[in-house]
């Protein structure tokens, strides 16, 4: 029997999963323990045929099932790995374990395993998801479950910690294909979430480890968290998303990988804002009113007056610049201050490079984007956004809030918007057909979903700002 470590495995309704994990750890020879929360299936009985000992404890989150395994489990080795029951070790960790002895690692309290995420069959590559390192092994006398969170459940160790980069885990929930379960399964867990960002505002909560951008994996993760935690909600989201997608390079994950990266950063993170304002508002005096009333007379006016000069503006900005325009053309505004000119530029350069990171060979010119056996694409006036600019930023500077929300806003809208609207460019180069006979042409498609996501971007603006005027009220 394996000296050096054992496994700790929680379970519910795993049988699908639990033989493909237990299979990959078999011939390390170490003792397995299962915490089941009340499975009605068969995996209490898979274990079992393991030799699994198997425990049962009433499910209430992850750290607390956690907590209750390594206070329970009589464990008898120096390590503990601890998996989730839809996790692979794979053939390259299970060498590494295969050679692991507790003397040569001395000075180490911990070790992070490096986890590949599988979504609907397709290995989840970019988007911030790999590298992504996970504290799984380490000294049983030492290591606890940090109970300050609620949902995401991260294991603490004092002392130094290591990184197998190469010491892959494999996880995927065969289980999601089902797209109603996954938003079943996420719509639970944005309840512990959003409850536990209300008492963190509440400073019931805190956090166990320390925030440090340079630190470990999980000291990054808490850093990161501090700065989620200052965005403005409903907002963030949004942003997430656009980090993700871009920066982070989720478009390379292909059709699935974006559903998810759409699902996970965006829809998820929304739902949780969406309930963390229906929790403040249980005890939203009735009496609780905006600091700024708003006038919808005065609103409308103003919103129609800077809508309409922003709009011709750009039209008529946009007819001195084209050199086509023999009585009014402006040679010095077409040459040094053009910022349609800018815009476009900046829009084909960004498509051409996403579709040359993604394998298409991708050029453009001052107007044409040219995509190797998918064709051209022109980037008239009507595709650079500037209508819909026009509107949001209307709407945001009539709307009665204080001056810094609304900036930061309208810069994270507007960037939002021109993000979109590459993606749009880079999709279009890739799958629109110019033949099909379309009922509507992809400038109305995509207008109608920009339009529907500021609306109810610019809902959730609004309301956020009538929940915290009514908060402070409150206090």
């Amino acid at each position: 029997m394996n000296k050096q470590f054992s496994f700790i495995i929680i379970t519910f309704n795993e049988e699908v999963h639990l033989p493909r994990l237990l299979q990959s750890i078999k011939d390390l020879n170490a003792d397995v323990f299962v915490l089941d929360s009340g499975s009605t299936d068969k995996t209490i009985s898979i274990a079992q045929s393991f030799g699994a000992q198997v425990l049962t404890n009433p499910f209430e989150n992850h750290p607390q099932q956690w907590h209750f395994a390594l206070k329970n489990f009589p464990v008898q080795t120096p390590w503990v790995i601890c998996l989730d029951a839809d996790q692979i070790v794979t053939p390259e960790l299970n060498k590494r374990l295969k050679d692991f002895k507790d003397e040569d690692f001395a000075e180490v309290s911990g070790i992070y395993f490096n986890r590949k995420n599988f979504f609907k069959g397709r290995w989840i590559k970019h988007g911030g998801y790999s590298p992504f390192y996970l504290l799984k092994m380490f000294r049983f006398d030492s290591g606890y479950s940090d109970l300050n969170e609620n949902m995401d459940h991260r294991f603490i160790v004092p002392g130094k910690t290591i990184i197998w980069k190469d010491g892959y885990i494999l996880e995927e929930n065969l289980k999601e294909n089902n797209i109603s379960f996954w938003i079943a399964k996420h719509n639970r867990y944005s309840d512990l979430v959003a409850h536990e960002e209300v008492e963190r505002m509440m400073q019931i909560r805190s956090q166990t480890i320390k925030p440090h951008f340079w630190g470990s994996p999980d000291e990054r993760t808490a850093w990161l968290k501090q700065l989620w935690w200052q965005l403005p909600r409903y907002v963030r989201p949004m942003l997430y998303f656009i980090y993700r997608m871009f920066f982070q390079l989720g478009i390379l994950d292909g059709r699935t990988g974006v559903i998810f990266h759409f699902l996970q950063a965006f829809w998820f993170r929304l739902v949780v804002d969406i309930k963390i304002d229906e929790i403040l508002q249980q005890d939203k005096p009735l009496n609780a009113v905006p600091d700024k009333k708003l006038s919808p007379i005065r609103f409308v006016l103003v919103f129609v007056v800077l809508f309409v000069l922003f709009y011709y503006f750009n039209i008529f900005f946009f007819g001195i610049t084209s050199p086509g325009n023999h009585h009014y053309y402006s040679a010095f505004l077409a040459g040094h201050l053009n910022y349609i000119s800018w815009l476009r530029h900046f829009l084909l350069m960004s498509s051409a490079a996403l579709l040359n990171l993604t394998g298409f060979g991708a050029v453009y010119n001052e107007y044409d984007l040219l995509v190797a056996g998918h064709g051209i694409i022109q980037l008239v006036y009507s595709c650079l956004g500037l209508g819909v600019i026009s509107f949001f930023a209307a709407f945001v500077l009539a709307y009665p809030k204080k001056i810094k929300s609304k900036c930061l806003f309208l810069a994270g809208g507007i960037i939002g918007i021109e993000l979109l609207n590459i993606l749009r460019f880079v999709l279009l180069a890739i799958f629109w057909d110019k033949k099909a006979g379309h009922i509507l042409d992809h400038h109305t498609i995509f207008n109608i979903l920009l339009y529907l996501i500021i609306a109810i971007t610019l809902y959730f603006w609004v309301r956020h700002d009538d929940a915290f005027n009514a908060n402070e009220s409150k206090n």
